[in-house]
């Protein structure tokens, strides 16, 4: 219902007063077309019933709007129920392309409104009134693989031509941070390697005993240990260890500078982020994967030695050249080649995943997350690969 008095027309809303009948709320317009939301009683947050649906709803049925003001002469005490109505409001006057103007509300009120509109509403956050059909939500998937997918062989094409730039000598990145990596990555891992492989050896040795002591062929556990470590295990081990400390550490460190717009201030600067900070991370976790693969073998080795001299009583020496003749340098070649190929896999998908993460600090541990998980999916796909391999080259 609308009442009109000396060029002024009253909106009764369909807000009208709280549960406790303590605030109340009205829309006046003037000739000039501008909107004067009257604000009166106490704000607080159990006691606002539909919040600005209601009062959006006779707005929309209002022509001819040139603005939006507001008077909070009357407001007696408010919380966040009030910053929520006033929400709506000021969404819809943007959304209508009607200026709103908030110089009528409080100074409290004023900053809260300008905190909550320059902080961006994190994705996901807003969970949707209506529910989406399957088709809806299988085709968004599809087309999130797809974009997925073609963003990551861009990244790996950008890969390649950095590396290609490495190998003509034009490739920029400093010196140090190349250091500092190849640190990281080595010589700071090799207390966790040494611990998980030698365990594993000792477990594999156990496991292995288990089975062979019922036909009385526990020397064989040498070899059973042996074969397994160094031809496949070994890497697999060092790559899943690696995947967890490198590969989710270059996940967070890029995704930090991410959120900080650091890669865009080097992009500004017409600074390639793959060559600076990818190209490094990248040659130092593919030279020192190798290196810690054969230390993993050796502990392994080691750790299967434990468990056949100390609990399977085989003589030290009869071990010992009973791994020497299980083993080749083929045996060798396929473990180094595994750990070639998960160092690529491994820096790949942490440096992919920390240069696409957001821009809050609750994207940098998603990124983190997903770096990991996808490092070990990739190194058991290509385990499995490189295995199938082998068997058809047979070797």
């Amino acid at each position: 219902m609308d009442t009109t008095s000396g060029g002024q027309k009253t909106i009764q809303t369909n807000g009208g007063i709280g549960k406790a009948g303590s605030r109340f709320e009205r829309v006046e317009k003037h000739e000039s077309g501008v909107l004067c939301v009257v604000l009166e009683g106490d704000w607080k947050l159990g006691e606002v019933s539909s919040g600005a649906r209601a009062t959006i709803a006779d707005l929309e049925r209002e022509k001819n709007i040139s603005g939006i003001v507001f008077d909070s002469t009357g407001l007696g005490q408010w919380d966040t129920g009030l910053l929520a109505y006033l929400s709506g409001i000021v969404a819809f006057g943007k959304k209508q392309g009607v200026e709103v103007d908030t110089g009528g509300l409080p100074d409290g009120v004023r900053r809260l409104l300008d905190l909550a509109s320059k902080v961006p509403e994190r994705a996901g956050a807003r969970r949707s009134q209506s529910r989406e059909s399957f088709f809806t939500r299988a085709g968004e998937d599809a087309v999130g693989f797809v974009q997925g997918a073609l963003d990551l062989f861009e990244f790996i094409g950008e890969c390649v031509l950095a590396t290609g730039r490495l190998f003509a000598g034009k490739a920029s990145f400093r010196g140090q941070d190349l250091l500092l990596f190849l640190q990281e990555c080595g010589v700071s891992s090799l207390p966790i390697v040494a611990l998980i492989s030698a365990l594993f050896g000792l477990i594999l040795a156990f496991v292995g005993a288990v089975q062979l002591l019922m036909f009385g062929a526990q020397l064989y556990v040498a070899n059973l240990v042996a074969i397994a470590v160094v031809r496949v295990m070994g890497a697999v081990m060092c790559g899943v260890i690696m995947a967890g400390r490198i590969g989710a550490a270059f996940a967070a460190q890029l995704g930090t500078m991410q959120v900080n717009e650091e890669i865009d201030a080097l992009k500004t600067l017409a600074i390639s982020p793959v060559e600076f900070l990818v190209l490094p991370r990248m040659i130092a976790l593919v030279a020192m994967m190798p290196l810690l693969c054969l230390f993993a073998d050796v502990l392994g080795i080691a750790g299967g030695l434990v468990v056949g001299v100390f609990v399977l009583d085989i003589n030290l020496l009869q071990y010992v050249k009973q791994t020497e003749a299980s083993l080749n340098l083929t045996q060798f070649g396929i473990g180094l080649f595994h750990s070639v190929v998960f160092g690529v896999l491994i820096a790949v998908a942490g440096c992919y995943k920390g240069l696409k993460c957001g821009r809050s600090a609750s994207a940098v541990g998603t990124a983190t997350t997903s770096a990991v998980v996808a490092s070990i999916v990739a190194i058991v796909v290509a385990t499995a690969l490189i295995t199938v391999m082998c068997n058809v080259l047979k070797i």
